[in-house]
This record gives C-alpha cells, sequence and structure tokens, in this order.
C-alpha cells in the first residue's frame, strides 16, 4: 500500500512539475523584447522588386489583400498592423523609409508602432 501512495504522489509531482514548466514557458514568449527596425516600405508580395514606382505598385498590392512588408537590408519582413495609425502611416511611407517598432517570429513583425525614419 505504501508503494501506491508513493506512486501517486510521484506522479502528482511530475503533473505538477509539467503544469509549471509549460506556464513558465508560455509567460517568456508573451513577454517577448519589442525591437526596432528601419528599412522600405514595400508589401509582400512584391518584396524588394516593384513592377515601376515602388510606392504606386505597395499601394496597389495592398489593394488587391497583400500584407505590408519592410526591406531591411536583403531580409523582408512582412508586418501584421491592425493599428489604424500604423497603416495610415504605412501607407503614407510606402517605397519610403519608415521605423517600426514590433515583435519578430518568423520573419513577421507584429507592429506596435511606425514612424518616418530620419
Amino acid at each position: 500500500m505504501n508503494v501506491g501512495l508513493r506512486k501517486a504522489g510521484l506522479q502528482k509531482s511530475g503533473y505538477l512539475l509539467a503544469t509549471f514548466l509549460m506556464i513558465a514557458s508560455l509567460a517568456v514568449f508573451s513577454f517577448a523584447a519589442s525591437k526596432t527596425y528601419t528599412g522600405t516600405v514595400s508589401d509582400a508580395m512584391c518584396g524588394k522588386k516593384h513592377m515601376g514606382d515602388a510606392a504606386t505598385c505597395t499601394r496597389a498590392c495592398i489593394t488587391k489583400g497583400s500584407k505590408y512588408a519592410l526591406v531591411v537590408g536583403d531580409k523582408v519582413y512582412t508586418l501584421e498592423a491592425t493599428d489604424k495609425a500604423a497603416l495610415d502611416t504605412l501607407d503614407k511611407q510606402a517605397g519610403a523609409n519608415a521605423t517600426v517598432t514590433g515583435t519578430e517570429k518568423d520573419d513577421v513583425i507584429t507592429v506596435s508602432s511606425v514612424k518616418a525614419a530620419k
């Protein structure tokens, strides 16, 4: 009988430890640090290469359902933006340099703010 109680106690401890580790790992991901990126505002479909004027092409692609992108050197980040002010700034900066602040994962930046680059 003691063996059964010990085994049950170890299982309970194991479940508690696993639960704690899962919660701790989720907390780390939810507090991912924001970074600032400066580059050219584009769209995810065209990336670095546009047909004609970059600003006009970017706006046309966005109208057709593409997402905004930020070209930083050779890297193209897709931008996830839902804030109207950020989207308005991205539209104004299409084809021009902007500074985007947000969290990045797998080449996608979840945007917290956008401003014209200085």
